[in-house]
């Protein structure tokens, strides 16, 4: 396994950032800034973050309520920083439309429409968001809602609930960060030999709870991830990336892609210390879904090790229903469309990431939908690999795979959506709000290089 050196130390647990309330809305000051962090002790290592030297605080948000950003860019060079998975005005969304020069501060305005959810926040810098989410440019998000909140589910951050960011480095000998923009990096995507969770490596966390919520992130450019537990124990996933499911699902194992999200619940009552491993499931995803049976012989990291305290809050059984979630109406479609991922100039070259045929230009428009209608989306991968397909300003619902029914894992609120070589995934979208006649939404995969690299597309919600 690997996970770092060292002894162990505490988990770092990001910091909560409510904002201030003023002028009737929650306000966040952001800023983009260099810095040195130590993930390796006595070595330093230049990194960029968000108000920190790497990564950035936990925003904490609230369904209904208005947020200003203020984003100062302190770094050299332009940036982005993308609300990843909220529905809001094309000119808020933080693309690569958006971009702050340095020196310069960016001010969107939202709406919070999302149920409570755990979200991120990250850079979207045209052709350069993976070298700078690699260096540090993310964070994670809380939004809270009332129907979420009255659940007897742990929910006090940092103690029974608790954020886990997932990403994987690679260090040199002097503790730099490495970021090869190789050929086969390209080709498959950027992935490291060693595991930060929060920013930290090979951490524990004292839990002071029988019940323990962990938020997961898979905040790696492009490696995906087999999460369970060391002693086989089964958990609770009660939610992925837009909101909890409509009932807890009992499962020893979860998989998530870049940028996926779920929320797990693990009991804790025998009081036993447990670690939360974290397998290479690049070949999984070839061969199952989310929930596919069977490990991988890959790369296998320790995310966590959990030691429960002797005196912990007690918990009752989990609630039998936790919201309503209408299963999704595919009669409802008024239009269908299709998009296919492919890489037709052969993986060995190391070009020509397309979708539909074609590679990302920030100057054609390549798709136009009607605010207010359903329309079903077909994603088919014509590649050997697996794409995680990322839709900007929507929760969607999985339909099928291949004609066969979406899993329970994937029948909640979703934005990205894993799409294995040679498999048609249809999803039902319906973009509710906003529209701009000019200014584009993405769709993209969201391994970092393939996005970097031209498989990305824009589309624009009209009335």
């Amino acid at each position: 396994m690997s996970g770092g050196t060292g002894d162990r130390k505490p988990l770092n647990i990001p910091p909560l950032l409510p904002g201030v309330q003023a002028g009737g809305a929650r306000q966040f000051s952001l800023r983009l800034q260099k810095g040195v962090s130590e993930f390796i002790e006595r070595r330093t290592t230049p990194t960029i973050g968000i108000n920190s030297a790497y990564l950035g605080p936990t925003l904490e948000m609230h369904a209904g309520e208005r947020v200003r950003m203020s984003v100062v860019n302190a770094l050299d060079e332009p940036a982005t920083l993308h609300w990843h998975g909220f529905n809001l005005p094309a000119a808020a969304d933080g693309g690569p439309h958006q971009p702050i020069a340095p020196g310069e501060t960016w001010s969107p305005s939202f709406e919070i429409r999302e149920r409570g959810a755990m979200f991120w926040y990250h850079s979207h810098m045209h052709r350069r968001a993976g070298p700078q989410v690699y260096h540090g440019l993310a964070g994670a998000i809380y939004v809270r809602d009332r129907e979420s909140e009255r659940l007897a589910l742990p929910g006090e951050y940092g103690v029974d609930d608790v954020p886990l960011i997932l990403q994987d480095r690679s260090f040199g000998s002097a503790g730099e960060l490495i970021y090869s923009p190789s050929m086969m990096n390209r080709m498959m995507g950027v992935t490291g030999d060693t595991l930060l969770v929060n920013g930290g490596i090979g951490r524990t966390f004292d839990a002071g709870s029988d019940r323990l919520r962990l938020r997961l992130l898979n905040g790696s450019n492009a490696r995906f991830y087999r999460l369970s537990f060391s002693d086989g124990r089964s958990f609770h996933l009660i939610g992925t990336d837009g909101g909890l499911l409509a009932a807890a699902l009992r499962t020893d194992h979860v998989i998530l892609a870049p940028a996926e999200r779920a929320q797990i619940i693990v009991d804790l009552q025998d009081g036993l210390a447990v670690k939360l491993l974290a397998a290479d499931a690049r070949r999984t995803m070839m061969r199952g879904g989310m929930m596919a049976r069977g490990a991988d012989r890959g790369e296998r990291f320790v995310a966590l090790d959990i030691r429960p305290g002797e005196a912990r809050r007690r918990w009752g059984p989990l609630p039998r229903r936790l919201v309503d979630l209408a299963p999704p109406d595919a009669s409802k479609a008024v239009r269908k469309r299709r998009f296919v991922l492919d890489m037709p100039m052969g993986m060995m070259s190391g070009g020509g990431f397309t979708i539909n045929g074609r590679s990302m230009d920030m100057q054609r428009i390549d798709e136009a939908v009607t605010v207010g209608t359903d329309e079903i989306w077909e994603i088919e991968n014509a590649s050997m690999m697996a794409h995680p397909f990322h839709v900007h300003n929507v929760q969607f619902r999985v339909l099928d795979r291949d004609g066969r029914p979406a899993s329970a894992a994937e029948l909640g609120l979703k934005d990205v959506v894993v799409v294995r070589p040679r498999e048609r995934v249809r999803i039902l979208v319906r973009f509710e709000e906003y529209t701009d006649r000019d200014l584009p939404y993405m769709y993209h995969c969201h391994i970092l290089e393939h996005e970097d690299a031209g498989m990305m597309g824009q589309f624009v919600v009209r009335a």
